[in-house]
């Protein structure tokens, strides 16, 4: 080995152990809640304060079901949560629409009913989804399906 080649490498090394404690580092799990710093907490907390105080009476009211309805989930159903909020969240605007739509038009009808508004869904194009939606609007919403 030439010795360039070698001081590079005693120059380097220090670098490269600090890299790997960095990396390893950042790989730990996160500390519980109780091992939080205080300035930790207040970046986690911060955001849902301001969406809080800037929220209406309503939408302080679904808020709170929402993290009800959360902690009594299995953490499948959590998974299944995220997974679905991950796909509305790509779905196009027009598509948003549609199954808003047809989120709150499910949700009014029995049974019976709601099967066959759903087979017809399927064999639908989607020039006739967009007309069905057009024909049945959902109300004003904010967030996912049916708000």
């Amino acid at each position: 080995m030439s010795l360039s080649r070698t001081v590079l490498l005693t120059a380097a090394l220090p670098l490269l152990l600090l890299c790997g404690r960095a990396a390893i580092a950042q790989s730990a799990p996160p500390p519980a809640w109780d091992q939080l710093t205080p300035a930790q907490r207040e970046q986690l907390i911060g955001p849902v304060r301001e969406r809080w105080n800037g929220a209406s009476a309503e939408e302080r009211s679904r808020m709170l079901e929402h993290a009800r309805r959360w902690q009594s989930m299995t953490p499948a159903e959590r998974a299944e949560a995220r997974h679905g909020m991950h796909s509305w969240k790509q779905l196009p605007p027009e598509q948003r629409e549609e199954a808003r739509a047809l989120y709150t038009k499910l949700r009014t009808l029995p049974d019976a009913e709601r099967e066959a508004l759903r087979e017809r869904w399927k064999q639908m194009t989607p020039e006739q989804r967009r007309r069905w939606a057009a024909e049945n609007p959902a109300p004003a919403h904010r967030g996912g399906p049916g708000r």
